[in-house]
């Protein structure tokens, strides 16, 4: 997925996901409609822009446009989208104005279907801006670049997120750090959840899960090991029978320490996963367990 970074630290995050966690030979598409969905994808990355544009003056306009994009290319990329919210009243409140949410990270389409559901600002690995196509959508939607390289950004960009909630925005940050392929996930890092604390905003955990057409999880949408943005746009587009599902779980209150508010959100997006909150235990698939029997193997840990 990315190539290595000169300035990379010991603590960079990583993922033991790669090639092999993709299913094998899944469900594709006709060529005539792989060659419409990409006329309608390069319709919707060409209004978008202009739409964000258009509703400036308005934000309520300017939301409603820019949910309306996201879904027209959703509808491009193949993937229809389900939300399940269970939420009361009071508690949707709590995040109704400027609010932190917090989500696991599967592939560039998080993004995409994110945005879908409620439009935000989103911190963004800080190459993201200089990717093909992807870019221009990024630098219409004001991401914030996170260059993850450079640890003495981080108490910027925590700064930077809080502004935005105080100021009454949302913002969506990726606290595992890297992708994953959605079976197999890494910790929750805390360091960006401190921009909860410090503006004393409620925190919104989202599930997000990718499923078949028979509604089984799948890894078909991840974005993982060496394979290049352009290869898994075009991989992707090929895809047929795609759902993606977003859950809104109780909000979290920000509390005053980081690592309990990561262990709380964790805790609500991995509710029906494998996972063990003391050890930050992975899910067992497919490819974890071939690298284990394999000997030179990496061992396979939480990030």
């Amino acid at each position: 997925m990315t190539q290595p970074i000169a300035h990379a630290h010991a603590w960079m995050p990583s993922s033991p996901c790669g090639d092999g966690c993709l299913p094998k030979n899944p469900p594709t598409v006709r060529r005539i409609v792989l060659v419409l969905r990409v006329v309608l994808a390069l319709t919707a990355f060409g209004l978008l822009p202009v739409l964000v544009v258009l509703g400036v003056p308005f934000p309520r306009v300017r939301r409603s446009l820019t949910r309306l994009g996201s879904r027209m290319l959703l509808l491009a990329i193949g993937i229809d989208l389900t939300v399940l919210d269970a939420r009361s009243e009071r508690e949707r409140s709590r995040t109704s104005g400027g609010a932190l949410h917090v989500s696991g990270h599967i592939s560039w389409t998080d993004v995409v279907v994110l945005t879908a559901v409620r439009p935000s600002t989103f911190v963004a690995r800080a190459d993201l801006v200089d990717w093909p196509v992807l870019g221009r959508l990024a630098r219409a939607m004001k991401v914030l670049p996170i260059d993850r390289a450079r640890l003495h950004q981080l108490p910027g960009v925590v700064e930077q997120v809080a502004e935005r909630v105080r100021a009454g925005g949302s913002v969506v940050v990726f606290p595992e750090a890297t992708t994953w392929c959605g079976r197999a996930y890494g910790s929750l890092r805390p360091a960006l959840l401190q921009a909860a604390i410090d503006s004393e905003t409620w925190v919104q955990p989202i599930r997000l899960r990718y499923l078949d057409r028979t509604g089984e999880q799948t890894t078909a949408t991840c974005f993982v090991g060496d394979e290049t943005i352009g290869a898994s746009i075009g991989r992707i587009f090929r895809l047929r029978g795609l759902r993606a599902e977003v859950e809104f779980t109780a909000p979290e209150a920000p509390g005053s320490d980081r690592r309990d508010l990561a262990r709380r959100c964790e805790v609500a997006i991995r509710r029906d996963d494998v996972y063990d909150p003391t050890v930050h235990q992975v899910t067992v698939h497919e490819v974890v367990a071939e690298a284990e029997r394999r000997p030179s193997a990496p061992t396979v840990a939480a990030a």
